[in-house]
This record gives structure tokens, C-alpha cells and sequence, in this order.
């Protein structure tokens, strides 16, 4: 199903917003669009939304598929300041109490034991233990070969660091830190920080939620109820997911500014991406929680 805009998808979607989980998925650009649509799909959601521009196409074997009244694509630019958390809020308002995912196009959502379980299981889980929203991990995927794929983005030969992530603690307007907030580093944001504007270097997004009228997205990927931002309950580890993502690699190699200074991302503490979500717990970068 095609929108002409977001006002339309609004008024037109009722049986989308009807239950969740659903993914929004901006694509900026149309590399890897059906992948990865195709992989949320796999993971259980109930609908896949695609905003984009004219320059986005979606594979007929997608759109004309068995899964194809789940996938529906709106006409939107991404361009203005704010356009991704004006897109989410709106729709997040049409869907109260319900999940909500959103990402870019060529990212992937891994969370713990995805290959047997759905993303409906995972968040009931996460809802019996009183949580409205997940931390997720940005973590950075790049090609090995940057001759032969000069956008870095390769799913076959995929690779990601191993090494190389922290934590600082979260200061509030004071500067006291935020109880179990922390903004965390790493992946080609931080080999490559030179390139990457000092607020765009965070790797944390709270991009798995429970919508909420008065609960808004914050343009630096956190909400305005401070609770959702919290990695954590306080009486013990909640899961935590990751988003496999190649917006960074692309980002670094299409900027003029380091496109030319960079000819490969690959360092001792590359490792090669294996698509499961063991390979993601082992390295650290999501938790199972109590999950088993």
C-alpha cells in the first residue's frame, strides 16, 4: 500500500495502527531498502512502514508478495531537522500503548535468541517486567573492500569492530549523572571522530518502545519521559537489542570531508559479522537480561 504523505498515512492506516509491533524504517537512500525490509519481516512484525523520496523503489517480489499487505511505503522527505522524531511522534500518537520500532534503511534489528523467537515475545517478556521501552546498541557495519564496494556496505562480507566501546555517564542540566543513564561509544563514530559532528557519536538509541500520548521523541534519539532512557530497571539487567547498522560507513565515505582520507575501515579489532544474535551477546553488545 502506497501513501502520497504522512497526513494521508495517518488518516488512511487505522488497520495498521489497530496492534503492534510495527517497524518504521526511513530510508534515506535506496541501498538495501528490500533487505531490509525483508529482515524485519522475518523477525515478526506485524506491519513494515517505509518513508522515503522518489528516489525509493521497493522490489515487486516484496510489494506483490505473501507478506505484501504488511509492507506499505510514504511519500516523505527526510531532509528538514526532525523529520525521523516528527514521523515517529505522529505515528506513535495513533498507536497508544502499543510497540513501536523505527530505523534507517541498511540496519538490521538483532536481539537476543531473534533466530527462534519473535519480536511479539521478546516485548511481552519486556512488558511483564514492567518496562516501556529497550536500549539498543548502533552498532557499526562496514565492507571489507572498499574498491569494490565504494558505498562500504556489503552484507556478504560484512564486518564489525570487536573492541573499542564505552560508557560515560549522562549529565543532567546540572551535571549531576543521570541514574542509570549512560551514552555509549564506539564503532567508526569513534575511529573516525574527526569526521563525525560531536552530537552524531553516540551509539545508544531507544528505538524499540511502548507509545505513550505525552511520551515524545527526542531528536537526539531519547524521549522525553526519562525513564525510557534508562538502560535498565533498578532491581536488575534488562534485555537490551542491537541495530546492525551500515548509516555510519555510508555516511564517511559519501561526506566529501573524509570520503578521499579513508580507504579502508578494517583494523586489528575487525571481525567478521556472522548475523546472529550469540555472535552480538558474546562481544557484549546486547544483554539477554533475564530472557533465557
Amino acid at each position: 500500500m502506497n501513501y502520497a504523505n504522512l497526513n494521508e498515512f495517518l488518516k488512511r492506516g487505522t488497520a495498521i495502527f489497530a496492534k503492534g509491533p510495527i517497524a518504521l524504517i526511513f530510508a534515506e537512500d535506496p541501498v538495501e531498502v528490500d533487505s531490509t525490509i525483508l529482515h524485519h519481516l522475518c523477525l515478526g512484525f506485524r506491519h513494515v512502514v517505509v518513508f522515503g523520496g522518489a528516489t525509493i523503489e521497493i522490489e515487486p517480489h516484496i510489494t506483490e508478495g505473501p507478506d505484501a499487505e504488511k509492507v506499505h511505503f510514504v511519500a516523505y522527505d527526510l531532509l528538514p531537522d526532525h523529520a525521523v522524531p516528527q514521523a515517529v511522534n505522529a505515528v506513535a500518537l495513533q498507536m497508544p500503548k502499543e510497540w513501536l520500532f523505527y530505523c534507517y534503511n541498511a540496519e538490521y534489528l538483532f536481539f537476543p535468541f531473534c533466530e527462534s523467537r519473535t519480536i511479539g515475545e521478546m516485548v511481552t517478556f519486556h512488558t511483564e517486567e514492567r518496562r516501556d521501552a529497550m536500549l539498543t546498541y548502533v552498532v557499526d557495519l562496514y565492507a571489507q573492500d572498499l574498491e569494490e564496494n565504494p558505498d562500504a556496505v556489503s552484507l556478504d562480507e560484512a564486518y564489525l569492530d570487536r573492541s573499542g566501546y564505552f560508557a560515560l555517564g549522562r549529565p543532567d542540566a546540572m551535571r549531576h549523572p543521570k541514574e542509570r543513564q549512560l551514552d555509549f561509544f564506539g564503532g567508526l563514530r569513534w575511529r573516525f571522530e574527526e569526521y563525525v559532528p560531536k552530537p552524531k557519536r553516540k551509539i545508544d538509541r531507544i528505538s524499540i518502545f511502548k507509545a505513550k500520548p505525552d511520551v515524545l521523541l527526542r531528536g537526539d534519539f531519547t524521549f522525553t519521559e526519562e525513564e525510557y532512557n534508562t538502560y535498565s530497571c533498578p532491581w536488575h539487567h534488562n534485555l537490551t537489542a542491537a541495530v546492525a547498522s551500515f548509516r555510519a560507513a555510508k555516511a564517511l565515505r559519501r561526506n566529501p570531508g573524509s570520503s578521499f582520507n579513508i580507504n579502508t575501515f578494517m583494523w586489528h579489532a575487525s571481525t567478521r559479522f556472522e548475523w546472529d544474535s550469540a555472535q552480538l551477546m558474546d562481544l557484549g553488545l546486547m544483554e539477554p537480561g533475564q530472557w533465557f
